[in-house]
């Protein structure tokens, strides 16, 4: 009889640890961050997911056009497991799938994913953020998603910041009222908030908080570029990623006058005078605003706070962040109709075109940009449109970088790969030239497919996402394209340098040579600059504009 008892005890005791075992395996996770604790989900992965963490108070009413606050402290739990809501914008382009809680001007949100099973992991750290020309994007949309990333061993994060005239309006009166005697650049602001949140919070999520990648593609891109360039951000973030674009080519900062000048015709364009006034107005009545005709452009500004000077000045003299920078753009980053317009690939049309550009400088675009015959045409005149939107500035970043970025290595690709045809699923839509989707028959929608990489084609291949774009027929071959850059992309988050067992060796930029470049493809590898003359002309060009 005691026999039977003692073997019903240990039973009941196994039964009891293997239920406490299943309740803890199942438990939601959780993570103590400075203003409270957060509780997300855990994925099918094993990666642990938080959604719509504040990084900063919600930027309303008297908050409108401030710097960043400090989010106030919570008790208890807060339950973090969907997006929060997407900065204002208007709906500009057809590639953004969001996810977000709908849209709203508190949209101060980050969300982290993590592999990390404790706070004492210390494990790498990338920091993401998304395109759109500083007036669109998301931290929600699929191809940003960082759950494949964590899977490799990275807490992964997005980030929302202000855009628009919400993010980037200035005005005599803000200038006036701010404590630092500047105005704009409140994206920024917010980019550089969420990497202070970062430096002072990752720890509880397992991230090493001296161990921070920051990247981001076309205007996320700039971004990067601009926080290194920031006093504000130095320090918190050890290395950086750039995928087309810097803030040394393309939408440099303008003075500050100047958009306080932009600010102050909008006041009259809508009638509004004073800041109260301002601030008073509905977010969705200020948005809609903003999309009539001869609304001025809400540029950043060179305001003495989160620019000191212009950023190509910071990095000429070596000022910016020295650290390590893998950086790159796309073969197809503007179409060759951006430069013909409607008139057919000839090298007629090609030289008049350019001759209208380029006026008496004409010649010598046509000498570094030449092409021998009609069927060279379409190729050189996307080389020339993609350099002029966008290439250009990347260059010029990773040449400077190079130059004076205090040693630290410097590692440039081209991107290559063309995507693939539609999907069944995408029925009938087509890529347009920026690499959106828009409504199309289906004959149009295949002879629109572009030859080359359009401008954010890589996005979903570098951060593992594919499965997330429905629109396309992704192949094995794209596939492979997507765990080569990955890869690439990971190691240098993990070590600051891309190379790894299994790929193409990727040799770091030497100032005042050639250029090393990866060509990311199937068939990735490393190639030399060939044509340096076209960005030195389009160098020199730029500086006597300036």
């Amino acid at each position: 009889m005691k026999t039977i008892f003692i073997t019903m005890l240990l039973a009941a005791q196994m039964m009891h640890v293997a239920v406490g075992q299943s309740k803890s395996a199942t438990a939601a996770p959780q993570a103590k961050t400075a203003n409270g604790t957060v509780e997300g989900v855990m994925e099918t992965s094993g990666v642990r997911a938080f959604k719509g963490i504040p990084f900063a108070a919600p930027p309303v009413g008297e908050f409108r056009w401030r710097e960043p606050q400090p989010v106030k402290n919570w008790q208890g739990v807060r339950k973090r497991v969907k997006f929060g809501p997407r900065a204002m914008q208007n709906a500009v382009f057809g590639d953004m799938g969001f996810r977000s809680d709908g849209m709203s001007e508190d949209c101060l949100y980050l969300n982290v994913w993590t592999p990390a099973k404790s706070a004492n992991e210390k494990l790498p750290v990338l920091v993401y953020f998304y395109g759109g020309g500083f007036v669109a994007g998301d931290g929600s949309e699929g191809r940003y998603d960082g759950e494949s990333m964590a899977k490799k061993g990275i807490v992964s994060l997005t980030v929302n910041y202000r855009l628009g005239i919400f993010g980037f309006y200035a005005s005599q009166d803000l200038t006036k009222e701010s404590p630092n005697k500047a105005s704009g650049n409140y994206g920024y602001l917010d980019q550089a908030a969420a990497l202070a949140w970062v430096k002072k919070n990752i720890a509880a999520f397992g991230g090493d908080p001296n161990k921070v990648t920051i990247a981001g593609e076309s205007a996320g891109s700039l971004s990067v570029s601009a926080l290194m360039a920031s006093p504000l951000s130095k320090n918190l973030f050890s290395a950086a990623i750039g995928e087309s674009g810097s803030v040394l080519g393309t939408l440099p900062p303008v003075p500050l006058a100047q958009a306080e000048q932009a600010g102050a015709k909008f006041n009259e364009q809508v009638g509004k005078q004073s800041l109260a006034e301002m601030r008073a107005i509905p977010a969705e009545e200020l948005l809609k605003a903003t999309a009539g005709p001869n609304v001025p452009r809400f540029s950043s500004a060179v305001d003495g706070y989160f620019f000191p000077e212009p950023p190509l000045k910071t990095f000429q003299e070596g000022k910016q962040s020295q650290i390590p920078l893998l950086a790159g753009w796309n073969s197809e980053e503007m179409n060759y109709r951006m430069i013909l317009g409607k008139e057919a690939p000839t090298l007629e049309n090609y030289k008049k075109a350019v001759q209208k550009l380029y006026g008496e400088q004409a010649d010598q675009v046509l000498k570094e940009y030449a092409a021998s015959s009609d069927a060279e045409v379409e190729q050189v005149a996307t080389d020339l449109a993609g350099d002029r939107f966008i290439g250009y500035g990347t260059w010029k970043w990773i040449d400077l970088q190079s130059k004076t970025g205090g040693g630290k290595p410097v590692y440039r690709y081209l991107y290559g790969r063309a995507r693939p045809a539609m999907s069944a699923e995408a029925g009938n839509v087509t890529a347009n030239l920026a690499g959106g989707v828009s409504k199309s028959t289906e004959p149009a929608a295949k002879a629109a497919l572009p030859k080359g990489a359009v401008h954010s084609a890589e996005i979903e291949y570098a951060m593992g996402n594919l499965s997330y774009n429905k629109v396309y027929a992704w192949t094995p071959e794209d596939h492979k394209v997507s765990a080569t850059m990955q890869e690439y992309f990971a190691n240098f988050i993990k070590t600051a340098n891309p190379n790894g067992k299994g790929l193409p060796e990727w040799l770091p930029v030497k100032a005042g040579e050639n250029a090393k470049y990866m060509y990311l493809d199937v068939d990735s590898r490393l190639e030399t600059e060939k044509h340096r003359g076209r960005y030195v002309l389009l160098e020199q060009m730029a500086a006597k504009n300036q």
